[in-house]
């Protein structure tokens, strides 16, 4: 039937109740939802992420661990259906848009620079926080998808790299409170990180390498990890900023091997979620072009300093979101072995990174 026309009655004559007619008048009203539904949603979101920049820039709250804490404090606003949409906008569109635009932060000939050795030490940290996250979700009987998420997050770059997995992961596997409560780990495990890093380093004897190496390898957050680096000296604040990119770099790789892992140790039922896990999924693959692309044409500063206030503004936004959709008393009643992946992860990276920087890395 044509958009407009009058329905023919006689056509829908053996529909006792309508159903059929129903349906078939309703489709364009359906199709034609205005584009104003997502300004509720979007517009609590932006609010809480303002007010979340607000504190860190004034009162120095990390401002991830602040958007989480904010969106938790209103997520009231998610029991309003008209919110529905411009939330659910911002968690998954913002998340993936932030995470492509971090492609501008990234060339190959900085993984080049960094060197072989670094690069294995950096590989065995990164494969310690995994299989430590993965055990401890084994020995707390959580499914490995939480021990993949822990364990992912915590190897490559914190917040940015469990909105990357938890895409792939699926809501089917971990629920949105565990998700949350991964994050506000996340962000709590960096803020400490940054405090007490830079003053062990220093009570270690470290050199400048050392140090950024050690500080580049084990903290979750980019900024975090090189404002740590550069809280040491500026050398060792360009050691940690080649370290952290590096990891970051490998965010598509470990990505795409968690997809392909965690559809083969925990299926999904049949007809649940994706009915197929894709290779490389499509942001990923937009975050490999831009590498590429960095690597490829020398772009002034402008523009990569602009990609990154953009990606760190979507990826709040996300983060913020999320929390919003989350169920505080699911939360609450999580209890202490949801912690423990990412307090896994978190110490073996540690102690992995200490070792290489004291007995490898001069």
């Amino acid at each position: 039937m044509k958009r407009g026309s009058t329905p023919d009655f006689e056509a829908y004559a053996g529909d006792l109740f309508g159903e059929i007619m129903l349906a078939d008048t309703a489709a364009p009203a359906a199709a034609r939802k205005p584009l104003s539904r997502f300004v509720p949603g979007l517009a609590i979101s932006a609010i809480a992420a303002a007010a979340a920049g607000w504190l860190s820039q004034n009162y120095g709250v990390p401002i991830i661990l602040a958007g989480l804490l904010l969106g938790l404090a209103l997520n009231f606003a998610s029991g309003d259906p008209r919110t529905h949409d411009g939330l659910d906008a911002a968690s998954r569109h913002g998340l993936r848009a932030g995470i492509v635009l971090l492609g501008f932060q990234v060339t190959v000939m900085q993984v080049v620079a960094m060197g072989l050795v670094p690069f294995l030490g950096l590989a065995v940290v990164m494969a310690s926080a995994l299989v430590a996250a993965l055990a401890a979700a084994r020995m707390t009987k959580q499914s490995p998808a939480i021990g993949l998420l822990g364990g992912g997050a915590t190897a490559i770059c914190g917040a940015s790299a469990a909105l990357a997995l938890y895409g792939v992961i699926g809501r089917e596997r971990i629920d949105q409170a565990q998700f949350t409560l991964t994050l506000v780990i996340l962000a709590a495990a960096s803020a400490i990180a940054l405090i007490a890093y830079p003053p062990l380093t220093q009570m270690l004897g470290f050199s400048d390498a050392q140090a950024g190496f050690l500080v580049g390898a084990s903290i979750h957050d980019v900024a975090q990890a090189i404002g740590a680096g550069f809280a040491v000296s500026d050398a060792a604040g360009a050691q940690a900023t080649v370290v952290k990119l590096t990891r970051v770099a490998l965010l598509a790789p470990l990505v795409t091997l968690a997809a392909l892992w965690i559809a083969r140790v925990q299926p999904l039922a049949a007809g649940v979620g994706r009915s197929k896990v894709p290779v490389l999924p499509g942001f990923i693959l937009a975050f490999l072009a831009l590498v590429g692309a960095n690597s490829a044409v020398s772009l002034p500063p402008e523009v990569a300093a602009t990609a990154l206030t953009l990606s760190k503004t979507l990826l709040l936004l996300a983060v913020t979101a999320t929390a919003m959709r989350t169920r505080t008393d699911l939360l609450l009643g999580l209890g202490w072995r949801a912690v423990m992946p990412v307090l896994a992860a978190t110490i073996a990276s540690l102690v992995t990174a200490l070792g290489f920087a004291e007995w490898v890395i001069r």
